[in-house]
């Protein structure tokens, strides 16, 4: 029998399961197809690529153009044969492998196989999500490990998140897809989905990382902390300690355990790592609780500024060290969307693993003062912090000189409210279920509540998004509705100013850059600088996928 009538298999097993064929499934494959004339043909067209032949035009909109920006990327940006979208940096290409993984778990949560009636579209389904997750297991060899093992902290910590993620995608499909495919049909899929193999891998990654970065932790300045990069001047940041929250409470919860000691020669803790360890979920909690009393956040915006330099620290050329006032005495009061978001998927973590409501609370605190921060529910021009017009944006996205890295921002920001907003899976269904967890059914009943009631603003942020796309599919940058007109441009160089004491180090200015307002009319202002790349992709990506999110798992609730 050949290959191309797997599919064919598992779909008449999976919709004799659902109870929808019966008679057929007795059958041999060859009296299947001929009474199921045209699948095969089907299944080929998907297999060539003919989008004709998919079931996306029948969609609910938000999903199919969550499932087309998906596509440009891919198909723009990333190489098969490096493994990697060429374009990114180490970091943001970590940051885009994890966007995949979590766009691939928001299909698998809305979509349910049991009611799909029809063979084209569950091999178009299976198509989608196995060409998507082969782009993922691609990468595993196409990412620059060994560089990012000698880069700062953070960059690690990107990593972690990234390999964590996919991990919870896998572990998702089995559960909720796999399981019923091959229920009642286990000759047919044994050994389970053929993705689970890869676990292994990508838990090993994520434990080598994380182990790695934990060497940023440093008691001797500040009273605690992770420093930003090793090899610089010490740098208490916001995005570290949050990445360092957030990696380690995500494996306490999803890390599945790792038995093996490459890099580890001698025999020692690392021999078998096994899964919920209680020291991930101690340095969740300490790392969380010097973030909250670091007084990064300002203290009437509620945002968390940029970080913390010590004074009068000094390294001499002998190598020893003048530590100063020891003290996080100097802080850089620049804002960044991303600040502001990775904290979120951290608080829902600690929340899940503790019982203790107050995450939850932090977390709502923080993105009412983010919405706020953007002007909402005002819709003009004036700069309100974090934005205008309702819309989340980068200081440096008007005047269009933001960097690689800071191109990543937005799209950070959403994945990890979208993170912190979701339902739970079927393992973290488990994991609460069992004694000593603290889940409180009504307080999660209430979170839900409580982020159904930001379905606007996500909705009015994707559509500013998905204006700024070309012809091409491909997101800009700054995310608006229209080309601002002379008024209104006047407007906003006069109302966007930095906070006194921000530095945007980040987003560097070019020296021989214009500020004239004027530069931006007539002309698509989302083409100055870098223009569209393979990061703002991933930012509107990101937004369209939270879009979705609440529309499937919260709009009932806030109706």
């Amino acid at each position: 029998m050949r290959l191309l009538n797997i599919p064919i298999l598992l779909c008449g097993a999976t919709l004799a399961q659902a109870g929808i064929i019966e008679s057929i499934w007795r059958e041999s494959p060859q009296t299947f197809l001929a009474r199921n004339g045209g699948q095969q043909e089907t299944i080929q067209n998907i297999k060539n690529g003919d989008r004709g032949s998919s079931p996306q035009s029948h969609l609910p909109p938000t999903l199919r153009d969550t499932l087309d920006a998906l596509q440009v990327m891919q198909d723009t940006y990333f190489d098969l044969f490096t493994g990697t979208w060429p374009d990114a940096i180490d970091w943001t290409a970590a940051v885009i492998g994890t966007h995949v993984s979590a766009t691939l778990s928001s299909i698998i949560s809305s979509v349910d196989i049991s009611s799909i009636a029809s063979c084209s579209d569950l091999a178009s389904w299976q198509n989608t999500i196995d060409r998507y997750f082969a782009h993922t297991s691609i990468f595993y060899f196409g990412e620059n490990a060994f560089s990012l093992r000698n880069q700062a902290f953070d960059d690690m910590l990107w990593v972690v998140l990234g390999w964590l993620e996919n991990i919870k995608f896998v572990e998702l499909y089995s559960l909720k897809h796999w399981d019923f495919v091959q229920s009642g049909h286990g000759a047919l899929a044994s050994d389970g989905w053929h993705g689970l193999q890869f676990t292994p891998m990508a838990a090993h990654r994520a434990r080598i990382f994380y182990d790695l970065a934990s060497d940023g932790w440093d008691d001797s300045l500040c009273g605690g902390g992770m420093t930003w990069n090793p090899y610089l001047t010490p740098y208490k940041n916001a995005i570290t300690n949050e990445l360092f929250t957030a990696a380690s409470i995500a494996m306490y919860l999803y890390y599945p355990g790792d038995n093996n000691s490459s890099p580890y020669m001698a025999q020692t803790e690392y021999e078998y790592s096994k899964p919920h360890n209680p020291l991930h979920l101690e340095n969740a909690v300490k790392s969380y609780k010097w973030l909250r009393e670091s007084q990064m956040n300002h203290p009437d915006s509620g945002l968390y500024q940029d970080g913390f330099h010590i004074t009068g620290w000094h390294r001499y050329p002998n190598g020893t060290i003048n530590p100063g006032t020891g003290q996080c005495d100097e802080l850089d009061s620049m804002v960044y969307t991303y600040n502001q978001g990775v904290i979120l998927s951290a608080s829902r973590g600690l929340w899940l693993a503790t019982g203790a409501r107050s995450y939850l609370a932090d977390g709502h605190n923080l993105i009412d003062d983010v919405i706020k921060a953007t002007g909402w529910p005002n819709t003009d021009a004036t700069w309100a912090g974090l934005g205008r017009g309702g819309v989340l944006e980068e200081f440096c996205d008007h005047n269009g000189y933001c960097s690689q890295n800071g191109q990543t921002f937005k799209g950070i920001f959403f994945h990890h409210m979208s993170e912190f907003c979701r339902p739970l899976w079927p393992h973290e269904e488990a994991f609460t279920s069992e004694a000593g967890t603290g889940f409180d059914k009504d307080v999660y009943e209430y979170h839900l509540a409580r982020c159904s009631a930001y379905s606007q603003w996500i909705s009015h942020n994707a559509a500013a998004a998905s204006a700024t796309k070309d012809g091409q599919g491909r997101f800009g940058m700054w995310w608006k509705f229209e080309e601002p007109g002379q008024d209104t441009l006047a407007v906003i160089e006069e109302s966007t100013i930095l906070p006194p004491g921000a530095v945007d180090y980040i987003n560097p200015i070019p020296e021989d850059w214009s500020l004239r307002s004027s530069d931006t009319r007539g002309s698509d202002s989302n083409d100055r600088g870098r223009g569209r790349t393979v990061e703002t992709q991933s930012g509107g990506l990101s937004i369209l996928r939270a879009k979705w999110n609440w529309e499937t798992h919260l709009h009932q609730i806030s109706a």
